[in-house]
């Protein structure tokens, strides 16, 4: 065979690859039909009018391609302070980093921190604000922090007789209820509440079942006032128009976070400290094992320090990944986490995160003790998902009562 022909035959191998990974299957988003809860000015803006105004608030918190906080000040909204969650308003500090306070730049508004040593506004905070604004961005994930601080956020304003304004926005894995249930033994900085891991709720929603089912210190329930997201439902997928936070930075990370966090609490590198957290996987351990290889380094913002830095690690490339498979099935990926166990020479040490500044014990992470120990005793899939149904059927039934939009 000639030159010219082998380079023929290769350009159409090249090219059939290229119309394969092209003919994946679309994910259908919603985008064009859905309006944020922030979108809609007009019934929400003239309330605000004459009051003095606090907000949550942080890079997601848009209106458009403009900042919430922006709009409202054009639109004569008198805010008085701004607090901001992990990551901070601007959303420039790294996952766990302690959060100062700060005035803004762009708007000399004081910015109070609420992940650093203060974690829900104090008495003092609140003393000079009628009305709490809370419209950030959440995942729909329990280990998300923004739902604790959701919690905070109410309790202090059940304590101090402030209403919440939550401007709700679409959940983008609302599709998925799945995962263990949270053991309250296991209740951490990354766990608050008996949810499983994907709760399929909107921040409103889960407001909503925060003052139902009791999960604040004080018996005062929050008075809330609830802008629903308009012509959505949890089935409808929605692409988020910013990264919600700075490691969750593709709608690829977005989709695969659910299942991928729990790398977190293992001695493997899930991307921290490269461009792609979440997606891709591995750690030194497997060199000879597997062929994909990076290098985790040093990223501001991102990851100062990420596990295995500057080590090439080797191990699985998800960033290619059909996610409309996870959509499709309606439930977590447990095979990654599996096979890495598995192909780990080093099991003794796999569920060690002991010698990590990173977040996150395995068991914080799952919210059981089940999960590690059926991985390690090489439980199939099938047998862990079993033990997590009755569990997964009577939170279905508390949700059942709290949802806004139908599933």
């Amino acid at each position: 065979m000639n030159i010219g022909i082998k380079f023929f035959f290769s350009f159409l191998v090249l090219l059939s690859s290229v119309w394969i990974l092209k003919a994946q299957p679309a994910l259908d988003y919603c985008n064009d039909r859905i309006r944020t809860g922030a979108e809609q000015t007009e019934r929400y803006v003239p309330y605000l009018k004459g009051k003095r105004v606090a907000i949550l608030g942080n890079p997601s918190t848009i209106v458009g391609n403009k900042h919430l906080v922006d709009s409202l000040l054009t639109l004569g909204v008198n805010i008085v302070k701004i607090f901001g969650p992990e990551h901070g308003f601007r959303g420039n500090a790294s996952n766990g980093t302690e959060v100062h306070d700060e005035v803004d730049a762009q708007t000399n508004i004081p910015i109070i921190s609420l992940y650093g040593n203060r974690k829900k506004p104090s008495a003092k905070d609140l003393s000079d604000v009628d009305i709490f604004i809370f419209d950030v961005q959440d995942m729909g994930v329990r280990f998300y922090t923004n739902i604790n601080t959701l919690r905070d956020i109410m309790e202090a304003c059940a304590e101090q007789g402030k209403e919440m304004l939550i401007l709700d926005r679409p959940n983008p894995n609302a599709y998925l209820i799945d995962g263990p249930i949270l053991d309250m033994k296991h209740k951490s900085g990354i766990g608050q509440f008996p949810v499983p891991i994907a709760h399929g709720m909107t921040t409103a929603e889960f407001a909503q079942m925060i003052n139902g089912e009791g999960w604040m210190t004080s018996t005062t329930k929050c008075k809330l006032k609830i802008i629903p997201v308009e012509n959505y439902a949890h089935h409808m997928l929605y692409k988020l128009p910013v990264s919600p936070s700075p490691n969750l930075n593709t709608e690829q990370s977005i989709l695969l976070y659910p299942s991928t966090c729990l790398f977190e609490g293992v001695k493997v590198n899930h991307g921290r400290g490269t461009d792609y957290p979440f997606t891709i996987i591995g750690s030194p351990a497997y060199k000879g094992i597997y062929d994909f290889s990076f290098t985790p380094v040093s990223k501001k913002g991102m990851s100062e320090r990420p596990l295995f830095m500057n080590e090439v690690c080797y191990g699985l490339d998800l960033r290619t990944y059909d996610v409309g498979e996870l959509v499709r099935s309606k439930k977590l990926n447990l095979s990654w986490i599996i096979e890495l166990y598995q192909k780990s020479p080093e099991k003794d040490k796999f569920f060690d995160r002991s010698f990590s500044d990173q977040i996150g014990k395995f068991e914080n992470l799952s919210g059981v003790d089940d999960l590690r120990q059926q991985i390690e005793r090489g439980a199939s899939e099938r047998e862990i998902r079993a033990s997590w149904a009755k569990g997964l059927t009577d939170y279905k039934k508390m949700r059942a009562k709290y949802v806004i939009y139908e599933d």
